[in-house]
């Protein structure tokens, strides 16, 4: 009997599993191999605009829709929306829309990862070695990897809210490291957009040289900075 239920266990962990990996995996390959004239035109920043452009009269829900799929799917390229969308509704719209799109798009991947992958992986290996390395990731060191991942600009960073899923990382803390770690590459990405746009070059080479300056800053202070995570992790992980 128990042998039977193991069985059936076993067979629903690698249906739950074949079906993230299809989310995580295939719908990015079908879209590459199926859809190569609709990825090619989000290649080019002009055209990305144009797209936008020609939706106007429902881009702020598109826009937001977008920025869900690019961290559920991983595939479409989201900064050339976050500076399309900067020239399009300005700087402070553009970031409240694209925070509200990257909380949408961490929690849909993190839950998904949560409900399809964490007990599937404890069934199908056994082994007190998983658990030890998924509650090494829920240490305060793990949420300062997940904040630095999301700080680095161009990281591949949108399968770490799968990883985050599942682990026994806390979703609050999660996605509050997450988008403290984003926000700074989506406001230059925003920013970029409206001064290039508007062809305010100076204020634009200005941003380039603060963003240049923080980053050796961060770089040098970065002790003190996952102090300061790891205090805020204990406030939030209460």
């Amino acid at each position: 009997m128990n042998n039977k239920k193991d069985n059936v266990n076993k067979l629903t962990a690698v249906l739950k599993l074949l079906l993230l990996f299809g989310i995580m995996i295939a719908i990015p390959v079908y879209l590459f191999v199926f859809q190569k004239d609709m990825m090619k035109s989000f290649k080019s920043l002009d055209d990305v605009t144009a797209f936008l452009n020609a939706h106007r009269s429902k881009t702020v829900l598109l826009y937001i829709g977008i920025q869900v799929a690019q961290i559920v799917i991983s595939v479409i390229p989201g900064q050339f929306f976050q500076i399309g969308a900067g020239y399009l509704f300005g700087f402070p719209k553009t970031l409240v829309f694209s925070v509200i799109g990257a909380f949408i798009g961490t929690f849909i991947s993190f839950y998904l990862a949560k409900i399809l992958g964490r007990e599937s992986i404890k069934v199908l290996f056994k082994n007190h070695k998983i658990d030890n390395y998924l509650d090494h990731l829920n240490s305060q060191k793990g949420y300062t990897i997940v904040f630095l991942i999301y700080l680095i600009p161009g990281f591949p960073k949108d399968i770490v809210g799968y990883i985050g899923g599942l682990s026994n990382m806390n979703f609050k803390a999660f996605v509050l490291f997450s988008l403290l770690g984003r926000t700074p590459a989506m406001s230059i990405s925003i920013l970029v957009g409206t001064l290039y746009y508007s062809k305010n070059y100076t204020a634009l080479a200005v941003v380039i040289t603060v963003v240049i300056v923080i980053t050796g800053i961060c770089i040098l202070k970065r002790k003190k900075i996952s102090e300061y995570i790891e205090r805020l992790y204990k406030k939030v992980s209460k």
